[in-house]
């Protein structure tokens, strides 16, 4: 993704508005510099793809097992409702 700034059209255009070669220079390198920093490249991507597979992933798993927590003890309390309805009969 480097190279993506045209710093040679910043430096025209500040050059075009009068001001000095070193100074329209050095504010076209600064407009470089901090684009290029803030860039994500595609190691910064596959780093994030893969985080976000393995919190998915986690994510999913714990999520299953509340499921079934809930259906377990879902399951205990009907028992428990079916049991106290047949001594009342």
């Amino acid at each position: 993704m480097h190279g993506t700034i045209d710093t040679l059209s910043i430096y025209q255009r500040l050059i075009s508005a009068n001001l000095k070669d070193e100074a329209a220079r050095e504010i076209a390198d600064v407009f470089r510099d901090v684009i290029e920093s803030n860039l994500a490249t595609k190691t910064d991507l596959e780093i994030l793809k893969t985080d976000l597979g393995k919190t998915i992933e986690l994510t999913a798993a714990k999520t299953k097992v509340e499921i079934i927590k809930w259906v377990a003890g879902m399951l205990v309390a009907q028992a428990a409702i079916v049991a106290t309805l047949v001594k009342l009969l």
